[in-house]
């Protein structure tokens, strides 16, 4: 299956996070939506999200150390959609300038905004629950 995801997160607490290459990340308890793609196999790159001891190679590696996955979405494609997902976000959340984003024209694939603002926009997205 190939196609783009979302992962829905949960942060408890306040959190300066070294992000790779990229730097130290302050990150304000709340939530957040990731998204990302994988033409190469889905399934499998959603279960590496959700796995606990791993290799860090992406960005988001660094913040699910510390946030946890409460939700996940898929929408199965041929080509990446990764972008235009988060086009619309970043219309309606706060966006985490350069995570993730680096094969895209868009400031970021990490966004920010309380549930009561995120429960409608992942709905608006006509995605699918994952398991």
């Amino acid at each position: 299956m190939k196609g783009s995801y979302i992962l829905v997160m949960k942060l408890e607490k306040d959190k300066t996070i070294q992000v790779g290459k990229h730097g130290k990340i302050y990150f304000k308890n709340g939530f957040y939506i990731y998204v990302g793609s994988a033409l190469n196999g889905l399934e499998q790159r959603i279960n590496r999200h959700l796995k606990t001891n791993k290799k860090k190679h992406w960005h988001i590696d660094y913040l699910l150390d510390f946030a946890e996955i409460i939700g996940i979405l898929y929408k199965e494609s041929e080509i990446k959609t990764e972008c235009e997902i988060s086009s619309k976000l970043e219309k309606k959340l706060e966006s985490i300038f350069g995570f993730g984003s680096s094969d895209c024209r868009y400031k970021s694939h990490l966004f920010y905004g309380s549930y009561k603002k995120i429960k409608p926009i992942i709905k608006e997205l006509q995605m699918l629950h994952y398991k």
